[in-house]
């Protein structure tokens, strides 16, 4: 243990030498390790000075290395009070409440210390190493309440009810964030807040999936003809440019479109003929001359797509896998799914989601999107009619 300075006295209303006398008996006896001795000696001028917030800090020590918890808290409390930025205290009343088998209330000023200490920058070496201790120690009481978790629910029978139940207990225990609908251009209030949506909830999904070997061929064919693929993010001359973590421009995520200003493109009609007449029975998003898209979308080997939000809540974004090589998945909120060929993945945009292909070779889907079942006819309409009024005046 490290030799600590005295705290000095300056009241004038006391006999200054005589206690600082004894305020550094206090610091010699816990430097020796007699924490019992140095909180005796050191309580009392502490109660005295309410607001000596370094006579505290040398008090709730003492009590530490004394083992007395109960002094330790109070110590701690006072500290909180009238010191909230002082870090170790929020560690001190954690370890309190963890002595006094108070687990739950000590994951809470534990998780608070550690809020506190964010709004620091460039902490001394000895205060990071207590932001570290803080930190195991709150790690420490999150997987035992998530163990004690699962298996009180377990013994009452409890098991993967759904992922959504699933995803609550991440919840619960911090190991996630609450995701939610964020649409950069357009937010429609009141739909689900739903990552993912089921293929068997739809009814057209059969046609296109059973459609998926005649796309993939068409896809072949284009690609035998030579690259006609572009990034996906290209600048515009009439608005800014964001570069969007590096993708801007980037051919590792690159796109095929089929439409352009919600019309199929006439050259590419013609090589895509299955492709497009699979989607003539869908509930294709018809906004103005935003909508439908319909494009093969490729990831080169190794390459992620940052996380990010939709412009549109009021449509479904869907996927069918046609090159898929292998390791590589799409999160979308708390929830990741992997690409199988042929299987559609159809999932909300407007909440936050990434992507990544790990696997050696690039990987292909065909995308395009849906109105959100949940709205009405009129809502569509009305929604088209708007963005009509936005692009067209």
């Amino acid at each position: 243990m490290s030799r600590r300075k005295p705290a000095r006295i300056t009241s004038p209303k006391v006999d200054k030498a005589a206690i600082q006398q004894q305020v550094s008996a206090a610091a010699e006896a816990l430097q020796a390790g007699d924490g019992a001795r140095a909180r005796d000696l050191v309580r009392p001028i502490a109660q005295m000075h309410a607001d000596h917030a370094q006579l505290w800090m040398l008090l709730a020590e003492a009590c530490r290395v004394a083992g007395d918890m109960m002094g330790l808290e109070a110590a701690a409390d006072h500290l909180i009070a009238r010191e909230p930025r002082a870090i170790r205290a929020w560690g001190w009343k954690g370890d309190a409440r963890r002595a006094a088998g108070d687990k739950r209330a000590a994951a809470s000023w534990y998780r608070d210390g550690l809020r506190q200490a964010a709004g620091f920058d460039n902490l001394p070496d000895a205060l990071m190493q207590e932001v570290e201790r803080q930190k195991q120690a709150l790690a420490q009481l999150e997987q035992a309440f998530d163990e004690s978790l699962h298996a009180g629910l377990s013994a009452r029978g409890i098991g993967s009810i759904s992922p959504a139940f699933t995803e609550s207990l991440k919840l619960l225990a911090g190991k996630a964030q609450i995701q939610l609908q964020r649409p950069s251009a357009y937010y429609f209030p009141g739909l689900p807040q739903r990552a993912f949506y089921e293929r068997s909830e739809f009814a057209w999904v059969a046609g296109v999936e059973g459609a998926a070997a005649a796309i993939r061929d068409e896809l072949h064919a284009a690609l035998a003809m030579g690259d006609i693929f572009t990034p996906y993010l290209q600048a515009a001359s009439d608005r800014p440019t964001h570069d969007f973590h590096g993708m801007a421009g980037n051919a590792d995520w690159s796109a095929l479109h089929l439409t352009d200003n919600g019309q199929p493109i006439a050259e590419l009609a013609a090589r895509f003929p299955a492709t497009l007449a699979a989607m003539d029975a869908l509930p294709l998003c018809r906004i103005s001359s935003r909508a439908p898209v319909i494009m093969f979308s490729r990831l080169a080997p190794g390459a992620q797509i940052p996380a990010h939000h939709g412009m549109i809540n009021g449509r479904l974004i869907c996927h069918l896998p046609l090159i898929v090589p292998g390791d590589g998945a799409l999160r979308v909120g708390n929830q990741t799914r992997e690409w199988r060929f042929g299987e559609l993945l159809i999932f909300d945009d407007s909440i936050e989601h990434a992507a990544w292909n790990h696997a050696p070779s690039e990987r292909i889907v065909l995308i395009f999107d849906i109105w959100h079942p949940a709205l009405s006819a009129a809502e569509r309409g009305a929604i088209a009619a708007l963005f009509d009024v936005i692009d067209n005046g």
